[in-house]
């Protein structure tokens, strides 16, 4: 499925080794766009090798999202080869999941540490910060760019045991409604995706029990699949959704938690 006037476009995508990521970067590939993979871990050639396959032009490097060193290092190699940014995807994200406050037998039996939520913090809200600010100026000097946001349904509805991670997204949220408003003067459209329940790695370490009371709440009653959020990441992207900024879209099946 060909996108409108995403040919050529110059694209990050953070997290993108696994999961959503990696779909999302070779769904951007097979529009034959330049993709600029970025992840700590991973195989450039395996990655690189994967993206060139789907029809893109590519380069993996390993960034950490919360140096900014490294990713003003990383945003000069991508200018250095291609000259411009037109998009970009700030997928990477974390959880380190535990209650606030575990109480048992009278007593407390477990508290979420502050490495937990400080870890969750720094990659999934400040790594996101990082990023678009390195990004920004030189979407600027291009002309404009498309911006878009990982948050979560946790994000919008809280969720048992993510004090941290719903933070961040909910965060995430507040920080595409307010770029959007800063940025839409200098044709950079920015916006956000929330997945629900999506068959990755990353839900593979939230509990066996946790994952079917999530399901119970979802009416179409699957997980979601990662090439299913990835579709939606590049439609914001594309000149189909010019006119569609500062938003949130959902991608969870219609899950509404709680009920």
């Amino acid at each position: 499925m060909t996108t409108s006037g995403l040919g050529n476009k110059v694209v990050i995508v953070t997290g993108a080794a696994a999961g959503i990521g990696r779909a999302t970067a070779m769904r951007f590939a097979r529009e034959r766009c330049r993709v600029a993979a970025w992840d700590v871990v991973g195989n450039a050639a395996e990655m690189e090798s994967a993206l060139r396959q789907e029809g893109g032009e590519a380069v993996f490097r390993k960034t950490d999202v919360t140096d900014v060193s490294d990713i003003e290092q990383g945003v000069r190699q991508v200018i250095s080869k291609w000259g411009r940014i037109d998009v970009l995807i700030n997928n990477a994200g974390i959880l380190r999941d535990s209650q606030l406050v575990k109480w048992k037998d009278g007593a407390v039996a477990g508290v979420m540490s502050d490495e937990a939520f400080d870890a969750v913090v720094a990659v999934n809200l400040k790594g996101v910060f990082n990023c678009t600010r390195a990004v920004v100026p030189q979407m600027i000097r291009g002309g404009g760019g498309v911006i878009v946001n990982a948050s979560s349904v946790v994000g919008l509805y809280g969720n048992f045991g993510q004090t941290n991670y719903a933070a961040t997204k909910a965060g995430v949220i507040a920080f595409t409604q307010t770029w959007s408003r800063e940025l839409g003067k200098h044709n950079i459209r920015v916006n956000a995706v929330a997945p629900g329940f999506i068959a990755t790695a990353m839900v593979g370490t939230i509990p066996p029990k946790v994952v079917q009371e999530m399901l119970a709440h979802t009416p179409l009653g699957r997980m979601g699949k990662p090439e299913e959020v990835a579709e939606v990441y590049a439609w914001l992207a594309s000149d189909a959704a010019s006119f569609v900024n500062g938003t949130v879209i959902s991608v969870d099946g219609g899950l509404v938690l709680g009920t």
